[in-house]
């Protein structure tokens, strides 16, 4: 996948184009890209997707503290690029773009620039100011500047319909399992191992604490879960609690992200790492001692590498 930071000096055969945020890539972005990629190769052409970064909100929203995307852009580029399209267009999201109407982003950037043969968009899809471009807009543009367009049914999943608010809100309310499903992949945190108190240490349960690259990444609902970590191409299986360790803990507000990895001895302080969440194991617990929680620790460890042993 070729990746274009910029809308100039393009030379696509016969794009067929798609636009969206793809927020996580989950199975119905994957569904459509399918699409995508197959309209391309039956007209000798070149898959293209177009994307908006920093995320729309993000520039438009005086506070974006509450956002939350289930992939960050590196991840996003990771996944997109699996997927075996053949060009990544990344446009800048800034407020004066926010303004553009959609039928002349359509004329300046995808018939002047991009030189689109085909577009493909989602089934409720809406771009330019105000979200005017609805497909019936984009098709009397399309009509106007002599490409076709179509636009994509969604993918359903048991009547339900596939959408990153739906693995949001799963995700969230600790629904890991259902949410991977929907994604199509185990859900993953690219991160920095960062410094703890290292108390898990002294019960026995070493931890790695794991602050996430972008603080706008969605951290999965509070509990207990088994996880890979990935360091410098090694994998690892472990355990990891989110939340704010009611038994040691007395300062409520300081939520963390802790992994107990299993047979390892080494330091990773410092170091990127990659965190892909197996399943969830347990809510978070407050014990009435420290015995009792190690008690649980030992039969999470168990849980947990029953979980691990079996396949991805």
């Amino acid at each position: 996948m070729q990746i274009w930071q910029h809308t100039e000096h393009f030379s696509f055969a016969n794009p067929v184009v798609t636009i969206g945020i793809f927020d996580g890539v989950h199975a119905g972005h994957r569904y459509m890209l399918e699409k995508l990629k197959s309209v391309a190769k039956s007209v000798k052409g070149e898959s293209v997707v177009l994307t908006l970064w920093p995320h729309p909100r993000q520039v438009l929203n005086n506070d974006s503290r509450s956002l939350k995307y289930l992939s960050s852009f590196d991840e996003k580029v990771l996944l997109l690029d699996k997927t075996g399209i053949d060009h990544l267009v990344v446009i800048e999201f800034t407020k004066d773009f926010s303004q553009l109407a959609s039928c002349r982003f359509i004329k300046e950037v995808l018939v002047d620039k991009i030189g689109i043969h085909h577009l493909i968009t989602g089934h409720n899809h809406k771009f330019g100011r105000n979200r005017e471009g609805d497909f019936l807009n984009l098709k009397k543009c399309a009509e106007l500047y002599k490409f076709t367009i179509e636009q994509s049914e969604p993918l359903l999943n048991g009547g339900e319909m596939i959408s990153s608010t739906l693995i949001r809100d799963l995700l969230m309310n600790g629904k890991l399992e259902e949410a991977n499903k929907y994604l199509g992949y185990n859900y993953f945190l690219q991160g920095k191992v960062t410094g703890g108190n290292r108390i898990g240490r002294l019960i026995g349960f070493p931890t790695a604490n794991i602050s996430p690259h972008d603080t706008h990444k969605l951290i999965p609902g509070d509990g207990v879960y088994a996880v890979n970590l990935e360091s410098e191409s090694v994998v690892y299986d472990g355990m990891l609690n989110i939340g704010i360790r009611p038994t040691l803990n007395s300062n409520m507000e300081n939520k963390t992200i802790e992994v107990n990895i299993f047979d390892f001895e080494g330091d990773l302080y410092g170091g990127d790492v990659t965190l892909t969440f197996r399943k969830r194991i347990r809510d978070e617990k407050k014990f009435d001692n420290i015995e009792q929680l190690k008690q649980q620790l030992v039969k999470d460890r168990e849980v947990a590498k029953g979980i691990l042993r079996s396949k991805p």
